[in-house]
């Protein structure tokens, strides 16, 4: 399956649009990481575990938009959206949350 955030793919020509496809992902952080986190906040750097659960929570709504797609009969999605939010308590969950139109080329 082709993901593209461009809305047609070079040398492809779409041949049938199936429709919107989404995936979401709410991950929630845990204590330990808040606190590596503010640490990284006082002393300054990367905070390599909050990277990791972006990460992990991009790949896992891609992959479940990706099957939606498959589902409808499409070999590809494109112009993919990826959008970041914090919700909840404080913000306390992270929501990932992707769509784009699943075609066939």
């Amino acid at each position: 399956m082709i993901l593209s955030t461009t809305p047609t793919i070079e040398g492809q020509t779409i041949r049938e649009y199936k429709g919107i496809v989404t995936g979401e992902t709410i991950i929630g952080a845990n204590f330990v990481k808040d606190f590596f986190a503010s640490v990284r906040d006082i002393v300054g750097g990367r905070s390599a575990s909050y990277e990791q659960v972006l990460i992990e929570a991009k790949e896992t709504s891609l992959h479940e938009m990706r099957q939606r797609a498959e589902a409808m009969g499409a070999n590809a999605i494109v112009g993919i959206d990826i959008d970041y939010e914090t919700i909840g308590a404080n913000g306390s969950m992270l929501m990932v949350a992707t769509s784009g139109t699943a075609v066939v080329i």
